[in-house]
């Protein structure tokens, strides 16, 4: 089977890497045109996965119908804000049996859908979908230097699930199924809001007590939220939930953790974004989260002190101080009350 994967940044690449490692026909679909020339020349993204050579099972291409015609699995990882355009742009060239999985991990800002939300009201007016989603902890440097990784792969479609889990796993690269589709993609969005807060945290050298309370009171604000919008409890105590938060709030090279320890430090907002090659999806996931949780009318202090310090310029250590002000209660608590 081929298979395309749609993005050329760090984690498509690693993921394009990976099933180019089991021989798997893939073609990759760069829309920048000097990371597509230099991929062309020399088998390398050397502007977001540096170091690492693609076997000849990979294909380049700048041509988006040449990259997905006739291919049976489509995966796509582009920013967030950019896949409602790319979901159109794809229409013409997928069929009813072609499988598209998501690697996207936010909420649209203005629909609060998640990716897959968006693929359906995009193309099931076409022909039935089955649509998929790839979360959990993976940064793309560690996959795609074969340190032993382990996702979910979530859809509606049992047999789609097995499908792709069957396809995608390797000996140092495991995946789990879900039925679970809301639930995962919320985890995978909602967790790089938490990791804002702990590099924050971070920054301010508050400690491993303050971090250890942020992971944990975190996914309590995350499961609750999801909760409510339908998912399943135990999918945040999951790869997808508490694995993936663990590693975002904790990990090097996390990028959301990163935007928020310089926040931490006192750096402006603005210069962060601006000398990073990456998006930090945790940064409109906030505004995007923010609005969910008030439509729900679930209270998520972590979350609105993310939202106060990313975009009404709130000093950082009064934020983080004031989560611990709060009137005190009892932990665990139903999904209308205060964290």
């Amino acid at each position: 089977m081929n298979v395309c994967v749609i993005g050329g940044g760090s984690w498509g690449s690693a993921f394009a890497l990976h099933m180019g490692r089991k021989n798997i026909p893939t073609r990759l679909w760069i829309r920048e045109e000097d990371v597509y020339q230099f991929a062309l020349k020399y088998r390398e993204n050397r502007i977001f996965l540096p170091g690492s050579i693609f076997p000849t099972s990979v294909s380049f291409h700048h041509d988006l119908e040449t990259a997905v015609l006739d291919a049976g699995i489509v995966f796509v990882a582009v920013p967030s804000e950019f896949c409602r355009e790319m979901y159109a742009r794809l229409q013409p060239y997928v069929s009813r049996n072609t499988l598209l999985v998501s690697l996207t991990k936010g909420i649209e800002q203005e629909s609060l859908q998640t990716m897959s939300q968006i693929m359906e009201e995009m193309l099931l007016p076409s022909y039935p979908l089955r649509n998929a989603a790839i979360s959990g902890p993976s940064f793309a440097r560690e996959v795609a230097e074969s340190h032993p990784t382990a996702v979910v792969v979530a859809s509606k479609d049992r047999k789609s699930a097995t499908e792709i889990q069957h396809l995608i796993s390797h000996t140092y690269f495991r995946a789990y199924t879900s039925a679970d589709l809301i639930g995962v993609e919320l985890a995978g969005a909602l967790k790089n809001v938490i990791a804002i807060s702990a590099g924050i945290s971070d920054g301010l050298e508050f400690g491993s007590n303050s971090l250890a309370a942020l992971i944990t009171r975190g996914i309590a604000e995350i499961t609750r939220l999801g909760v409510q919008l339908g998912a399943s409890r135990e999918t945040f105590a999951g790869l997808a939930g508490i694995g993936d938060l663990v590693l975002t709030c904790t990990g090097k090279l996390s990028r959301n953790r990163y935007v928020g320890y310089e926040l931490g430090k006192g750096k402006p907002l603005d210069d962060i974004v601006s000398s990073m090659p990456m998006v930090a999806e945790g940064i409109g996931t906030t505004l995007s989260a923010r609005r969910l949780a008030r439509r729900e009318k679930v209270e998520m202090p972590i979350l609105e002190q993310v939202y106060q310090i990313l975009y009404r310029g709130r000093d950082p250590r009064s934020a983080l101080q004031d989560l611990m002000s709060r009137k005190l209660k009892s932990e665990f608590v139903s999904a209308k009350e205060v964290s």
